[in-house]
C-alpha cells in the first residue's frame, strides 16, 4: 500500500490494518486504508501547511455531506441552480419554486445551494420536507435560507469545488435558471460532464421566464461561435432542454426515467437496467439506429450480469447490454431517449 510518491513503512501499513480493525470498521477496509495511507503519505513528502489545511477541510466537508445525503439515498433528486441575487417579484423565481413543488410532488428531493434568490424560491416550491442544501461559506452571503434552515437539512462547504462536487454527485436531473458567473460556471460544468462521459446521462434542463431569450442566447453562441470553431460537436448541445415552460422542463425530469433506470460499466460492457424491455423488433431497430455507437457487436437483451447478481444491483430491472465506442460516450443520451420512446413501453 503507497498512499504518495514516498514509500510507506510496512509496519506503518500493518498499523493501518490495525487501526481499521480496532475501530471497528469492516466493510471496505482497502479504501478506508488507502484514505490513511494517502493522509500519512501527505506527511512524509513535507506537504506545505496550506495544502494540508486544504486536505483536510475538503475531506471533512465531504464527509459531512456524505453523512447529509445517506438518509435519502434511495430517493430521486433534481438540483437546481440560479442567482442568489434574484428577487421574489421576478418572474424566474415564481418559475423556480412551481418546478420545484411540481417535482416535490412526484416524489423528488430538491437540492439547491441553500442561499436566497433562486435557491430559495425552489426550497419555497419543494417546501422543508423535500429539501436538501449545500451552502457556502462567504463573508458577504447570508446564512442558509429559513426553508432549509428548518429542518437542518444542510452542510456548509469552504470550498466550491466540494459543494458542486455534491451538488451534482447525487442529482438525477438538473434544473438551471439564469443568473450569473456562478450559475453559469455550474452550468457548463454539467455539460462537460456529460460531454466527457465523466458523468451518467442526466436531464439537464435551461428553465427561462416566459418570453425570455437568456438561454437561447447561449444557443445561438453555441451554433454560432463554438460550433463552427469545431471546439464542440454540432449535437453536444442537443442533451439540453431549452425552455420557458415549467410543464416541459418537469416532464423532461421525469420523462428522462420512464423506461431508462440507470447504468453499469462491467468489464468493458455497457448495461442499461430498463423498467421494460425492448421487443425483437425494438431491439433490431435500435441496432439499426445506433450502431455507430458500437465498438463491436450489437445491443442485445440481457438478465442481469454476474457482477450485478453478486452485488445484488437492481435485479429486479430488464436490461440491454452493449459494448459502447468511448469516444461516442457523449452520445449516449440519444439511446436513452429512444430507448424511453420505444412503443411496447407506453402503458
Amino acid at each position: 500500500m503507497n498512499g504518495s510518491s514516498t514509500q510507506i513503512p510496512a509496519s506503518v501499513t500493518d498499523d493501518i490494518r490495525s487501526v481499521i480493525e480496532d475501530a471497528g470498521i469492516e466493510s471496505d477496509q482497502d479504501l478506508i486504508a488507502r484514505i490513511l495511507a494517502t493522509g500519512i503519505g501527505l506527511g512524509l513528502d513535507d506537504t506545505d501547511r496550506l495544502d494540508l489545511k486544504i486536505t483536510s477541510a475538503a475531506l471533512t466537508e465531504m464527509r459531512a455531506a456524505f453523512r447529509l445525503f445517506a438518509p435519502f439515498r434511495g430517493i430521486p433528486k433534481v438540483t437546481i441552480f440560479g442567482s442568489a441575487r434574484t428577487r421574489p417579484d421576478d418572474p424566474l423565481y415564481r418559475a423556480a419554486a412551481a418546478a420545484a413543488g411540481a417535482l416535490a410532488e412526484e416524489g423528488w428531493l430538491v437540492v439547491t445551494g441553500a442561499g436566497p434568490g433562486i435557491m430559495q424560491a425552489a426550497a419555497e416550491g419543494a417546501g422543508p420536507d423535500h429539501s436538501l442544501g449545500v451552502s457556502i461559506r462567504l463573508p458577504f452571503e447570508e446564512k442558509p435560507n429559513a426553508v432549509i434552515s428548518k429542518n437542518a437539512r444542510n452542510v456548509a462547504m469552504k470550498y466550491f469545488f466540494t459543494r458542486k462536487l455534491m451538488l451534482v454527485k447525487e442529482s438525477r436531473g438538473f434544473i438551471c435558471v439564469p443568473g450569473g458567473f456562478g450559475t453559469l460556471d455550474e452550468m457548463f460544468e454539467l455539460l462537460t460532464l456529460q460531454q466527457t462521459g465523466k458523468a451518467d446521462p442526466t436531464p439537464i434542463v435551461l428553465l427561462d421566464r416566459p418570453g425570455g431569450d437568456f438561454w437561447s442566447g447561449l444557443g445561438r453562441f453555441v451554433d454560432e461561435h463554438l460550433i463552427p470553431s469545431g471546439v464542440v460537436s454540432p449535437d453536444d448541445f442537443d442533451r439540453v432542454l431549452v425552455t420557458d415552460s415549467v410543464d416541459a422542463a418537469v416532464a423532461e425530469i421525469t420523462g428522462f426515467y420512464r423506461n431508462y433506470d440507470s447504468l453499469r460499466w462491467v468489464k468493458g460492457r455497457l448495461v442499461l437496467r430498463l423498467r421494460h424491455a425492448p421487443t425483437e423488433a425494438e431491439l433490431a431497430e435500435l441496432n439499426t439506429r445506433f450502431g455507430d455507437l458500437l465498438v463491436d457487436g450489437r445491443i442485445e437483451a440481457s438478465g442481469p450480469v454476474k457482477a450485478e447478481v453478486a452485488d445484488g444491483d437492481r435485479l429486479d430491472l430488464a436490461r440491454i447490454v452493449l459494448r459502447l465506442n468511448q469516444f461516442k460516450v457523449g452520445e449516449l443520451h440519444r439511446l436513452i431517449r429512444a430507448v424511453n420512446a420505444l412503443p411496447s413501453t407506453r402503458g
